[in-house]
């Protein structure tokens, strides 16, 4: 690449990141809904159709604050795994936990944009999806270590529900037990409907102590996961 490529490149970068920026101060002070192209241009000083050579829509700016969101959302799950990698399944599974709470807290806009309301008229592309997958791989990446070391308990289900739950497992995690599958998707929408009852205030006058409260909650999903330790030997 010559050296005129390279600084054009670097400015694209530089600019692309610039907009990204601005429309998350205008996501913070209006919300999804009032993001527009031509604000941001303004604030940046930009025209209008030079801002269009790097997101053509509304849309498309709105898919990479996502995909952004979802990413840093992921690497603070990884980073929390990491830092408890000497540590037990359910300790694990905690930190992971409390490393998500701490980045929604840390990220209300952001956070309100991947699991807030959806953005009338915006529906999210395939490429949001790897993005979005991973936090998730991480919760069940605890899940398959345990079943490979002492093994993870099988939780109750309904043999109405078997059907939906076989079908579940072999889309999402094929290699643990359709029960586990099932209460995992239960317990991550509670983990972010907890999260989320938080930082849009409906814990307001409610709950005081949310440190401990979230602990305990999170203790409980993890429970009813299959992480059921001490055990003497695999779940059978």
């Amino acid at each position: 690449m010559s050296s005129t490529h390279g600084a054009r490149a670097r400015a694209r970068i530089e600019v692309t990141a610039a907009i990204k920026e601005e429309a998350r101060r205008q996501l913070a002070k209006e919300g999804a809904t009032k993001l527009s192209l031509r604000a941001v241009a303004r604030e940046l000083g930009m025209a209008s159709s030079a801002l269009y050579r790097y997101f053509p829509s509304r849309d498309d700016l709105l898919t990479a604050l996502i995909i952004d969101a979802y990413e840093s959302l992921g690497e603070a799950a990884e980073a929390a795994r990491d830092a408890a990698a000497d540590a037990g399944p359910i300790q694990r599974w905690t930190a992971v936990c409390q490393g998500i709470r701490a980045w929604a807290l840390g990220h209300p806009h952001e956070y309100a944009l991947i699991y807030g309301t959806p953005v009338p008229g915006y529906t999210a592309p395939d490429t949001t999806v790897p993005a979005a997958a991973r936090a998730v791989l991480v919760i069940v990446g605890i899940l398959r270590d345990a079943q490979a070391g002492l093994g993870l308990a099988k939780p109750p289900l309904p043999p109405e529900l078997k059907p939906e739950a076989v079908r579940m497992a072999a889309e999402l995690a094929p290699d643990l037990p359709p029960e586990v599958v099932v209460t995992t998707v239960a317990a991550w929408a509670q983990l972010f409907g907890l999260i989320g009852f938080e930082l849009f205030g409906q814990f307001n006058r409610v709950v005081e102590d949310r440190d401990t409260f979230f602990r305990h909650v999170v203790g409980q999903l993890a429970h009813a996961v299959g992480l059921v330790y001490p055990q003497q030997g695999p779940a059978i």
